[in-house]
Parts: structure tokens; C-alpha cells; sequence
């Protein structure tokens, strides 16, 4: 689902790209930049995109991890080291 802030921005780039069309064009008014916010819309719904913030979250989550994985293959190294 698309937030807020991201509905915002796609409105903002619509908009700049609907004010990038040539003059001669530019006729059509607030049907172009309906029809590009209506593409862009669509197609970042389908693309499997996350937020910064769940983004860095789930980056300290696998630093996290990788902490936790090297600390236990230390103790494995240890303790095989006790077994030979």
C-alpha cells in the first residue's frame, strides 16, 4: 500500500513532468497529470518497495544478527578446539 508522503511525492512528480510537456500539448491540463499519476501509481503498487524506516530497521536487525552468528561460531571454533 502507498502512504501518504508517497502519494505526495508521485502528485509533486506528475505534476513536474505534466509542466516538462511541450506547450502544444500541455492542452490536455489536469487530464495529463491525472494519467501520469495514475502510471506512476500503479506502477510503483506493483513493485515490492519498503520505506526508509523499515529499511533501517530491518538493517540493525541483520547487523544484530551477524553479531550473534560470528559470537556463536567463535564458541563452536572454541569448543571444538576442547573436543580434539
Amino acid at each position: 500500500m502507498i502512504d501518504k508522503k508517497i502519494r505526495e511525492d508521485l502528485r509533486d512528480l506528475s505534476r513536474h513532468l505534466s509542466e516538462a510537456v511541450p506547450e502544444s500539448v500541455r492542452g490536455l491540463g489536469d487530464d495529463l497529470e491525472k494519467t501520469f499519476y495514475d502510471v506512476l501509481q500503479s506502477t510503483f503498487a506493483k513493485c515490492d518497495l519498503v520505506t526508509r524506516e523499515e529499511f533501517d530497521v530491518q538493517s540493525q536487525v541483520l547487523a544484530r544478527t551477524r553479531q550473534k552468528l560470528e559470537a556463536l561460531e567463535k564458541q563452536v571454533a572454541e569448543l571444538e578446539k576442547k573436543c580434539s
